[in-house]
């Protein structure tokens, strides 16, 4: 019998990444475009995995009715997994992601998140399309010998940091696991929070969501970065408090803000919502301000990556099928799979 799999919040890509690779497997795959919901959880009755993406929450009774249906995986298609109940899956179903599908891709797009806000290519984009050529307003500043400070350095902090040194930027980095014979090889210093606040022009997000980095950007830490510092986001949406934000923006503490994500992007990220009113204040106040670009989580968004997503993660479903331990398990007590 062929592993069924229920697919949820399925787009016209991924259909066309997995249904091609399913020739090779040959899973019987059910596709649903809606989110992973308490309400239509019963989609995945009879399903021996459930697939999902970042906007899925699977919180503890979802686990158990999962399990209740004879659901035996959770095969995230991305790296975070922040939406599962971890504690909860434990001894009852599995939980496996894609740890790394490209980190270039996302490290890439966070240097053009970078040079877009700096050099004001929106801005100059939308004036000539109406024939207005002034300078005016349009300002950037040279990238080489300013500091960057990267929060994370695992594969997209350590691809990030490649290409700032290809700028000649001086980089300064924290995670609690640092990488120091990296640190050697490519010439930047790992310093505490604090100090990286304190010294960065520009400073980039590459951590998971979790208990310790929840809310990192807050109003008590904007104060001590430099004033008019350029903040990108390109992690998890609740990385940042984002009313403290749009008062740092305000008051110029923050000169600059590139946010891929967005802390309530599961009500409106992935999805066309132009025929209607936006009811969240605070992104709708975000997206009022010339200094800030929002996109809508797309730094993965490759052929290179959809590929290695789709790759990946049916090669996790037939390894735990197979009997095989998938390489790419996520374990509630094993630090390990946490980083």
């Amino acid at each position: 019998m062929a592993v069924k799999i229920a697919f949820f919040d399925s787009k016209p890509y991924d259909r066309d990444f997995f249904n091609e690779l399913n020739k090779q497997f040959n899973f019987d795959i059910k596709y649903h475009k809606f989110h992973l919901t308490p309400d239509n959880i019963v989609l995945a009755q009879g399903a021996d995995v459930v697939v999902i993406f970042v906007n899925d929450i699977v919180n503890a009774d979802m686990i158990g009715r999962l399990n209740e249906y004879g659901v035996k995986l959770i095969a995230l298609r991305s790296s975070g997994f922040n939406n599962v109940d971890l504690k909860a899956a434990q001894n009852k179903i599995t939980v496996v992601r894609v740890p790394a599908y490209s980190p270039n891709a996302v490290a890439e797009y966070t240097i053009a998140l970078m040079m877009t806000l700096n050099r004001k290519i929106h801005k100059a984009y939308n004036r000539t399309r109406e024939s207005n050529f002034a300078l005016h307003g349009l300002m950037g500043f040279d990238m080489i010998g300013k500091t960057a400070g990267v929060i994370g350095t695992g594969k997209i902090g350590r691809a990030l940091i490649k290409i700032l040194k290809g700028f000649e930027m001086q980089v300064v980095a924290f995670d609690p696991f640092p990488d120091c014979d990296f640190s050697r090889e490519m010439n930047f210093e790992y310093v505490t929070l604090d100090k990286l606040f304190q010294q960065s022009d520009v400073i980039s997000l590459n951590c998971p969501l979790t208990r310790e980095t929840e809310y990192l950007i807050n109003k008590h830490t904007i104060e001590k970065m430099k004033h008019g510092v350029m903040l990108i986001n390109t992690g998890r949406g609740k990385l940042i408090k984002t009313p403290d934000l749009v008062h740092a923006l305000k008051t110029g503490k923050i000169g600059a803000a590139g946010l891929d994500v967005y802390e309530e992007e599961s009500n409106y990220f992935f999805e066309d919502l132009s025929d209607r009113v936006l009811t969240d204040d605070v992104l709708a106040r975000l997206l009022t301000f010339n200094n800030v670009i929002i996109t809508s989580h797309q730094g993965f968004f490759t052929r290179e990556a959809l590929k290695n997503i789709a790759s990946t993660t049916m090669k996790n479903i037939k390894d735990f099928f197979d009997g095989n331990k998938p390489g790419n398990e996520i374990c509630y007590k094993c630090p390990e799979n946490l980083g």
